[in-house]
Formats: C-alpha cells, structure tokens, sequence
C-alpha cells in the first residue's frame, strides 16, 4: 500500500473518531424524564373520569358549540365573565371544533401534553440552579414522592396520585409554563439582555395568569425572586417593571373575563380551609429538603429558592390569618424551593461529607416512606399490587345515562358524582356544583335550595311542576333512596351505582300517563344485567 494510501486510511479513521466523539448521547434527564413521561402518562388513561374532569370538560362542550359567547360551563345561563374560559380552555375548544372530539376526549389527550410541557420547563429551571447533571432527574422524584402520608388531591398538587387525576387540568399546565418563566427569569438575572427579553418573560407571566390564576400567584414569586438575587438587583430594575407591566397587559386585554375581579373573592374560600387544618400530614415529607435549603441560605442571603419559599410562606400565612383560605393552593409549589434544593445538594459528585450522606439517608426513606403509604398506587395497577396499596379514585360512568339525552338537556340532580360528571357531555344542571364568577353566588344557592325542594319527600306536584317549567328540566337524575315523583317516567338504571334516570316534561307536568307504576320508589327497581 503507497504511503498517500495509508494517509488517506488514517484521515480518515481520524474523521470518523472524530464523529463518534461528537455523537449526542441522551443526558439522565432525558432517559428518565421520558420513561417517567409514559408510565405517568399510562397510570393517567387508566383512571376513568373524575373529580375536577368533568368541569373542564364541559368547559370545552360549552366553546365547541359557541367560541365566542359560550354558555355557563354546567348551567343553562350566560357565561360571560367566567374564569374557566382562558386562553388554554379556548386553544383546546378550537381543537375540539376542528376535530369534532367531544369534551372529555380533548381533556384525556392534554394529559400527556400537558406533562411534557411540565418536564421539559423542569428540566431547564433546575439547569438554571445548577449544572449537575443528576440534579433534573432528582428534582422530579422529589416533587412527586415527597410530601406527607395524607392525600394532597387538589389541582396543581403534583404527587404521583393526584397527577392520576390533575395532570390534564389548567393547573399542570400553568406550572409547567411557571417552570420555563422561572427558568427564563434565572437567566435574566445571571445576564441582563435587551428589554425585548423583559416584554417576552412579561407576556409569559400574563398567559399563565390568564390559565390558573391562584398559581400565577406563585409563578410571579419565583420571577420576584429572581430578580432580587441579580448581582445587582436595582441596575436593571426598569427593565423588570416592564415585565410586570406587559403580564398586567396581557391578562387585562383577555376578552372572555376580567382576572383581576378575582382580586378578593371568598367564594371557594371555605373549601381550601382544610388545606390548613390539614397541612402537617399532607406536606411533612418535603421538610427533609429544609437543612438543604439552610444551607443555601447561608452560602448567599439572596439565593433565588430561598427568596421564593419565604415568599411563598407569607403568602400563605396571608391566606391563614385573613381568611382567604384559597391562597393555600399555591402549597403545591410553596414545597418546590425544599424539593429542588434537596436534589441540587444531593447531585453533588462524590466522595461526600458525613453530613451529605446523611442527608441522602434521610431522603432515601422519606421518598420510600411517601411512595409506599400513598404514591404507589399510582403507578402500580391493582393486578400487579401485591400489597394493596391505596388506587386512585374510579368514578361510576354516566354513559349510561347521557346517551338519551340531546346537549343542552337541563337534569335535576344533586348527586355528588352526577354533579361534576355529567355537564362533562354536553347537559346542563339546575344548580351548578361550583362556584363560578359568571353567576352569583346568591342565584347559586337559590337554585340549590329549589333543587332541595323539588327532592324534598313533602314537596307537592304543584311545586314540582313550577320549577320543571321556570328550569326548563327534563330529566331526574336520582339516587337509590330517593323516590321518583309521581309525573316522572323511569327510563333507565345505572349498573353500577343504581341512580335512576327519569324523564319529566317541562311543559305540563303531565308526562306520567303512560307509566306502569307511577308510585314506585327507586329502592324497588328491577333488576339490571
């Protein structure tokens, strides 16, 4: 072989080390964020419609049939002003009229895309905190295992078993944009850039405002807090105002509600007290990440997690001491500053420091403690449990029942389940579940009370005839012990929870003719297959 041969063979076997010196290999974060992306995305689709569910879904029902003026998201009543309907409820109510999905499957297929908008934010916040590459996949165990041994199922707490549940809600999507504003605001501050960066961060903040607004409370924290641990905090302080005033622009020109009447409202107030009186079993696991969090504290006074968690703690003593118990939702990410300061300090390269590995100890049992007296279920399906841990919740389905009824059909219930599940295809309730800025809350109640009424054993045909025709409702919707007026014509049996479904006419009353038994009580139905 010539000697020019022999260069040529040896350029290039050097070209091709070169390449495979160069070829991109995945980072832990992506291997496990992405084997975490499908088996939470899984144990979500497992688990049938429930809880919350049933409000965003008809939320989407409600836009599908009218973008621009939707109706009330559970009522036959105006919905202007209503808060459900933000930029995200409305992106997915354009796909849903492109589509022609119904509500519900919409909310199904934002599960996963809500959680890879959680991940990938994740990811690039923690690369903000630090460089060490096991960090990201530290800071993700820690926010789903470690928070107490008392079930937190409330939107935007992202534990393993309630992200079975939240996980296509507003919320998650909310905190997954308040990760990339976090993430961005990390980066202004270590390197002050042009004011268009500002404008584009503030317009950032104003979105997730619009989406959840209670968690843009603590999205606005975390930029806050970022911005007071710049080096030089007040140089470029102009700049950060102009990011403030874009994000109060932005959620100001939303046409479908104004946020900022939210400002003081009381309504759900009395809901989230138990958020407080509960709060020591619910979150205890996520103070192992305390001493991490000291320790940053004392390496700088202005370090970011610090800022935003004794910022968070005031906000929710506010919430405590004034009685405006709904601040206590911002806990969920009130234990993010203790859960990522863990996994930073834990990521640390080895030989470790006594103190180090103890912490680790602690860590490792408190994760296993929280996964396996409440998270396991989550991902552990009851077939494959040998244990029997705790599962999430699984809802009777009301398929059953929607089936013979057209959208826009008023039902008469006040069934806990059929409450939140049924608007979720298209029907209206008398009186909603939830509260809702687009409707009084004295309007609310009364309708609650006529529904009492109508249901009340002593109420008369009369009475029950007056708020069919002033409701416009057309079928009941009853549980096993409540017996079925004398007008209305049974027409089917759940399978499972033996509710009943009758239809009643709203203009006469008269419906019943027809009916083999118009005495019968629910309690004496026939046998379903």
């Amino acid at each position: 072989m010539t000697t020019a041969a022999l260069r040529t063979r040896r350029e290039a076997h050097g070209a091709t080390a070169l390449n495979r010196r160069g070829r991109w290999r995945p980072s832990p974060y992506v291997v496990f964020g992405g084997l975490f992306w499908i088996v939470m995305s899984l144990a979500f689709w497992r688990v049938p419609m429930c809880c919350d569910f049933g409000q965003h879904a008809a939320v989407i029902e409600r836009l599908k049939a009218d973008l621009l003026h939707p109706r009330h998201p559970m009522a036959d009543l105006p919905g202007a002003g209503s808060p459900y309907y933000s930029p995200y409820a409305v992106a997915q109510g354009v796909f849903a009229r492109v589509t022609g999905l119904a509500g519900w499957e919409v909310v199904k297929l934002a599960g996963p895309l809500n959680l890879l908008v959680l991940l990938t934010g994740l990811g690039r916040f923690v690369k903000v905190l630090t460089s060490r590459q096991w960090a990201p996949v530290l800071a993700l165990f820690a926010m789903v295992v470690l928070w107490g041994t008392r079930m937190a199922w409330w939107s935007g707490y992202l534990g393993l078993m309630s992200m079975t549940g939240n996980l296509a809600y507003p919320s998650t999507f909310a905190i997954g944009l308040a990760f990339w504003a976090w993430a961005w605001a990390g980066s202004l501050a270590r390197t002050p850039r042009s004011a268009w960066a500002y404008v584009g961060l503030g317009a950032l903040c104003g979105v997730i405002l619009l989406v959840h607004p209670i968690s843009s409370v603590a999205a606005v924290i975390g930029v806050v807090a970022f911005a007071a641990s710049a080096r030089r905090p007040f140089a470029g302080l102009w700049k950060w105002a102009v990011t403030a005033a874009v994000a109060a622009v932005v959620a100001a020109s939303w046409p479908y509600y104004s946020v900022f009447s939210l400002v003081g409202d009381e309504s759900v107030d009395w809901i989230h007290r138990q958020l407080y009186t509960e709060m020591p079993q619910r979150f205890w696991l996520a103070l192992i990440g305390l001493p991490a969090l000291a320790l940053r504290f004392r390496k700088n006074r202005r370090d970011p997690l610090v800022l935003m968690f004794a910022l968070d703690c005031a906000v929710v003593a506010y919430g405590w001491f004034s009685g405006h118990y709904t601040y206590g939702r911002i806990l969920g990410l009130t234990l993010v500053p203790l859960q990522f300061a863990l996994a930073v300090e834990l990521a640390a390269p080895r030989p470790w420091r006594r103190w180090r590995t103890a912490l680790g100890g602690v860590a490792v049992t408190g994760a296993a403690v929280g996964f396996f007296t409440l998270q396991a279920g989550a991902v552990v399906p009851r077939a494959l449990d040998p244990v029997g841990f705790d599962q999430p919740p699984r809802w009777p389905g009301y398929g059953w029942a929607v089936n013979r009824m057209h959208k826009g059909d008023v039902v008469l219930t006040n069934g806990y389940y059929p409450t939140r599940s049924v608007p979720a295809y298209g029907a209206n309730l008398v009186a909603p579940a939830w509260p809702d800025a687009s409707l009084a809350e004295a309007t609310r109640n009364h309708r609650l009370q006529e529904v009492r009424d109508y249901l009340s054993p002593e109420s008369t045909r009369a009475e029950r005839t007056e708020i069919v025709r002033r409701y416009g409702v057309r079928w009941l919707l009853l549980s096993p012990d409540q017996k079925v007026p004398d007008e209305a014509v049974v027409v089917a049996w759940g399978p499972r929870t033996g509710e009943v479904l009758a239809r009643v006419s709203a203009g006469s009353g008269d419906g019943s003719t027809n009916r083999p038994d118009t005495k019968q009580s629910t309690t004496n139905r026939p046998k379903t297959p």
